[in-house]
């Protein structure tokens, strides 16, 4: 049944890529936009390019030459991102802004909270975050780190002859999968097609249309999800909204809520999982700083921290539509104007303090954007944090003599993807 449900949405995926390329401004040529454009993606190994942090130092806040009528401006100060994300009355996150605009129709609203105002979008996550509460997420800390054995189990059985093993497809990627299932009470089984769903929907290399495909096929999934849940609501978080909330949420906004916290919530720990661990395994002064098994210490705090803000893997947050004229860091927006935030370039920014091109747990800087700011900030951050303290503790214990088995020069990175990561990541467990 999984296989034939997923054939049929692969169906409809093929068929909406179809009818989108037909009409609109088409992001799948992206190739043919200006640089400046595609720079704020763009990285080398680990770091932004340096033309990101070289716009930064020189204007904040840039113009950037679009194809399209409306200005579009790229924020790549720290404060200054921080002005515009916290400016939800003077700025606009409803898709409705991009419909008309790169192929996108009314019909490919993906729901849920990054696409949506107040009061829409306050109603909306009142209902998630009695979900994400410290107490609430408490239940599922057992299991996290259960999950995190089982995966380090599965990692030493499949390197026990010697052999590579791949943190990104054996550790980085079942982790996060593992716990939105719990999370969402979604089979495990269906994992394969929001793992893929979710990786395709960020990667702007193969355009707008395979991104916007992506989501289509994830709120599909979703919908037949809650249909199911409906019938018998479970005790995970779709259910509980069934139970607690009935029909006062619709089944199109519980499916669009299900794509966000999917969206958010594994991908991103997915991407910071493998890029931190290669973060450590390229200096063993950080690989033995934690080798503990308090995920609750300081230094594991000071490293997931560190490593937030030095990776940002969320490169660019969701586009913001100016409702007003106003000015931001002393440049005039005008309304209708579309702002883009550069967040990996903000957590960068010099700024906050000496050498923040470079990975250093014992700085002490104010927070990081990583999750976001304001309003939108990513609510599943907790559970991200939680995920990330018990993972890399506890893979730096079981292999303390694991190693790079590719060349750092080789490993191949993502291109082009609004959430960065890496392929993958070869190691040998035992030196």
């Amino acid at each position: 049944m999984t296989t034939l449900r997923s054939r049929i949405i692969a169906w409809a995926g093929r068929m909406y890529l179809a009818r989108t390329r037909r009409k609109g401004f088409d992001l799948s040529r992206m190739s043919f936009l200006p640089e400046s454009v595609l720079m704020p993606l763009r990285r080398e190994g680990l770091d932004p390019v340096g033309e990101l942090g070289a716009v930064r130092e020189k204007e904040p806040i840039t113009r950037l030459p679009v194809p399209i009528a409306a200005n579009v401006w790229l924020v790549t100060g720290y404060d200054e991102v921080k002005q515009v994300l916290g400016k939800a009355n003077a700025f606009s996150s409803d898709f409705t802004n991009l419909v008309g605009k790169a192929g996108a129709g009314a019909e490919q609203n993906p729901g849920g909270l990054g696409f949506a105002d107040p009061p829409v979008h306050t109603r909306l996550r009142r209902l998630l975050t009695p979900e994400f509460t410290m107490r609430r997420l408490g239940r599922l800390t057992p299991r996290i780190h259960e999950i995190v054995e089982e995966r380090l189990d599965a990692m030493e059985a499949a390197g026990r002859n010697g052999d590579p093993v791949d943190i990104v497809h054996s550790f980085a990627l079942p982790i996060p999968s593992l716990v939105i299932c719990e999370l969402l009470g979604v089979p495990y089984e269906d994992r394969a097609d929001f793992e893929r769903l979710s990786a395709a929907r960020f990667d702007l290399f193969s355009g707008a249309n395979a991104s916007f495909g992506a989501i289509s096929e994830s709120l599909s999934y979703f919908r037949d999800i809650v249909k199911k849940q409906r019938e018998n609501p479970g005790d995970g978080l779709l259910g509980m909204i069934v139970m607690e909330h009935g029909d006062s949420v619709s089944d199109e906004e519980l499916a669009g809520l299900a794509d966000g916290v999917l969206t958010g919530g594994f991908e991103t720990t997915a991407s910071m999982l493998a890029l931190g661990a290669l973060v450590l395994l390229q200096d063993p002064k950080h690989f033995d700083a934690l080798m503990t098994d308090d995920t609750d210490s300081d230094t594991v705090e000071r490293y997931v921290e560190e490593l937030l803000r030095y990776l940002t893997v969320v490169q660019v947050a969701f586009p913001r539509f100016a409702r007003e004229d106003l000015e931001i860091g002393g440049v005039q927006i005008s309304s209708g104007d579309v702002v883009l935030c550069s967040l990996s370039g903000a957590d960068r920014d010099g700024k906050l303090g000496p050498e923040m091109e470079q990975f250093d747990p014992s700085r002490n800087v104010p927070s990081h954007l990583a999750f976001g700011y304001g309003i939108h900030r990513c609510v599943g951050a907790e559970l991200a944090r939680m995920e990330l303290r018990a993972a890399y503790p506890a893979l730096v214990r079981r292999f303390p003599a694991m190693r790079l088995a590719a060349r750092p020069e080789d490993l191949e990175f993502r291109k082009l993807s609004i959430v960065y990561g890496i392929e993958s990541l070869p190691v040998h467990l035992n030196g």
